[in-house]
């Protein structure tokens, strides 16, 4: 054999070889996830997001994904509390959360698909309803709903609002309390007169429940600690080969997967935090 044959052949050796392992560590990422259904791990009593009834616009948008991907749904139900991504998705019961917040270290994130905040939702009626920021001297003298601990809590306690707050709970089980819930029928009892919740939860409630209430993102406070978050679908670490499918399939059907969101009654916001995004809410 001639000497460029032999270096021909060895480059050759050298480039299988190389798609050989390439291969490899692409089957390794990707073995776990399912080919016959999109196993979506979700909280069975998580209402507007999800339920075991899929009756929430995040059940949607998984039927949505599943019908692109040319698979049925499969669920892994468990309570969205600590304890979730390790007892479903880590172990390897299902191979997508439909909504987690961008940045969270649990789970490689996908590219982000909706960006919302926090929402400050009052009588649409009433001598609050033009109110957008938490500075408002309006609300000085109400009292003003608040799960507990969450980031709002922070620009009340700045704006001097939690002296007549009253809060609830923020870690439960909602399969038996839901303080959203029982903060919007005080709001709508007048045991509160203003509530702030996430506007992915609030707002479709309000849609669904609460006809007589106002939603307004609270996109103009400009003191830490950042009020808007953007969400995600959260795969297994490691699964760069299936968040890359998801990432295409965002890519492709973000005009859809808008319709879907505004339909359900989220308030979209631009990807900074700083406007509210009409889509024909």
């Amino acid at each position: 054999m001639l000497a460029w044959e032999v270096k021909l052949t060895r480059a050759a050796l050298v480039s299988l070889l190389l798609a050989s392992l390439a291969g490899m560590a692409s089957a390794q990422t990707s073995d776990l996830v399912s080919q016959t259904a999109l196993r979506v791990c979700a909280d069975p009593a998580n209402l507007p997001m999800s339920d075991d009834k899929e009756g929430g616009y995040e059940n949607e948008l998984a039927e949505f994904f599943a019908d692109k991907l040319g698979i049925p749904v499969q669920y892994t139900w468990y309570p969205m509390a600590t304890g979730f991504i390790r007892n479903t998705l880590n172990a390897k019961k299902c191979d997508v959360v439909i909504g987690y917040a961008q940045g969270e270290e649990l789970v490689l994130n996908t590219n982000h698909y909706l960006t919302s905040a926090y929402a400050l939702i009052v009588p649409k009626d009433g001598p609050l309803a033009n109110v957008d920021t938490l500075s408002d001297a309006a609300l000085k003298s109400v009292k003003i709903g608040i799960i507990a601990g969450t980031p709002p809590s922070a620009h009340m306690a700045h704006n001097g609002l939690m002296k007549a707050a009253k809060p609830y709970n923020l870690v439960v089980d909602r399969r038996y309390e839901s303080p959203a819930i029982n903060m919007l029928d005080d709001l709508k009892a007048g045991t509160i007169d203003a509530a702030i919740l996430w506007g992915p939860l609030g707002g479709p409630l309000v849609k669904s429940s609460y006809p007589g209430m106002k939603v307004t993102p609270l996109v103009k406070e400009e003191l830490p600690p950042r009020l808007f978050f953007r969400i995600t679908m959260g795969v297994r670490q490691g699964e760069k080969v299936w968040q890359r499918e998801l990432n295409s399939l965002i890519r492709r059907h973000q005009d859809e997967i808008n319709a879907i969101l505004v339909e359900a009654g989220v308030p979209l916001v631009n990807d900074l935090g700083t406007e509210v995004v009409d889509l024909g809410q």
